[in-house]
C-alpha cells in the first residue's frame, strides 16, 4: 500500500504544477521582484502568512459565507493536484503574488521617481513603505484586478482552468456577486498590512537575497499588467468581448493617469526625498547614481 500512496502523492504533487503552469510562472515572477526587492527571508515568510490569511478567507466563505459570500468549490481535480482541506492549492497561492504587485504598484504611484541612464527607481523610504496610502491603494488595486480576473474564471469550463467553483446565486456582474469584491477588497487590506508589517523591521545592512536588477522598480508593477493582460486575453479567447471591454475600459483612464504622472516626475524629487531615501536603503541602485539638482 504505501508504494501506491507514494505513487499517488508525486503525482498530485506533479499534477499541480502542470495543470496550473501560468500560476507557477506569475509566482516565479513574483520570487524574482520581491526577493531583489526585500531579500530571501521576508518574501519567503509573506508567501506563507499571505498563502494563510488566503486560505483562511477562502475556507471560511466557502463554510460560512464570510467575507466573499457564499460559494462552493467543486472537486473534479483533487486526485489531479492539491487541495487543502476543501480549497485549491494553487488559488490561494495567486493572493500572494497578486498582492506583491499591486502593493508594489502602489509604490511606483506613489513614490518620487529617479531615472538615469537605461533605469528607472522607486525613491521608495520606511515611511511611504509603511504608509496608509500604500495599504489603501495597493488594496483596492488588487481588488481591481479580481473584478477582471473572477468573471472569466467562473467561466472555467470554456478555458484550460477547468469549473472548479461556483456561486449559489446568479450574481450581478457576470455572475459575480459584488459580495465577492467586497470581500476581496477586506481580505487585500489584510494581505497588504501584513506584507507591510513584514517588512517593517530596519536593517542596516542589505537583506540576503537582495540585488540591484536593472529597472527592478518597475517588476512589480510590469507583473501586475501582466496578470491583466493575460487575463483579458482568455476572457477573448472564449469569446465573451463585452466582457473584455468592461475590463479595458475600466483600466484605460487610470492607466493613463499613472503613466502621465509618471512621466512627470521623473527626477523632480527633492533633496530630502533622495536624503531620506538613501538614509533608509543605502544599498539602493539610486545611491550610487547622481543626487537630484
Amino acid at each position: 500500500m504505501a508504494p501506491a500512496t507514494g505513487n499517488a502523492f508525486l503525482d498530485i504533487a506533479i499534477g499541480t504544477f502542470t495543470m496550473r503552469p501560468y500560476v507557477f510562472a506569475f509566482f516565479g515572477a513574483f520570487l524574482l521582484a520581491c526577493v531583489p526587492h526585500v531579500g530571501w527571508r521576508r518574501t519567503m515568510l509573506f508567501t506563507v502568512v499571505g498563502y494563510l490569511i488566503a486560505f483562511a478567507s477562502e475556507w471560511l466563505s466557502i463554510n460560512t459565507g464570510f467575507p466573499y459570500g457564499w460559494y462552493y468549490y467543486i472537486d473534479t481535480t483533487s486526485s489531479k493536484e492539491l487541495w487543502v482541506a476543501g480549497v485549491p492549492f494553487f488559488d490561494s497561492l495567486s493572493y500572494v503574488f497578486l498582492t506583491y504587485c499591486s502593493y508594489t504598484t502602489a509604490l511606483f504611484i506613489v513614490s518620487p521617481l529617479k531615472s538615469w541612464r537605461w533605469n528607472v527607481a522607486t525613491l521608495e523610504t520606511r515611511a511611504i513603505r509603511r504608509s496608509l496610502s500604500a495599504l489603501v491603494l495597493g488594496a483596492f488595486l488588487q481588488t481591481f484586478l479580481d473584478i477582471v480576473i473572477d468573471p472569466v474564471a467562473l467561466q472555467g469550463r470554456r478555458w484550460f482552468l477547468g469549473q472548479i467553483y461556483g456561486y449559489r446565486e446568479n450574481g450581478v456582474h457576470f455572475g459575480v456577486p459584488l459580495s465577492n469584491y467586497w470581500g476581496w477588497l477586506l481580505t487585500s487590506f489584510c494581505l497588504v498590512a501584513a506584507f507591510q508589517m513584514i517588512d517593517a523591521r530596519r536593517q542596516v545592512d542589505a537583506p540576503r537575497g537582495v540585488c540591484n536588477l536593472p529597472f527592478r522598480s518597475l517588476l512589480g508593477p510590469v507583473l501586475y499588467l501582466s496578470v491583466l493582460v493575460f487575463d483579458i486575453t482568455m476572457t477573448l479567447l472564449i469569446g465573451e468581448r463585452f466582457m473584455a471591454l468592461c475590463g479595458i475600459l475600466m483600466y484605460s483612464l487610470p492607466l493613463v493617469i499613472v503613466i502621465t504622472l509618471a512621466l512627470r516626475r521623473i527626477n523632480r524629487y527633492t533633496k530630502e526625498e533622495f536624503g531620506e531615501h538613501v538614509r533608509d536603503y543605502p544599498w539602493s541602485p539610486a545611491a550610487t547614481t547622481p543626487k537630484a539638482r
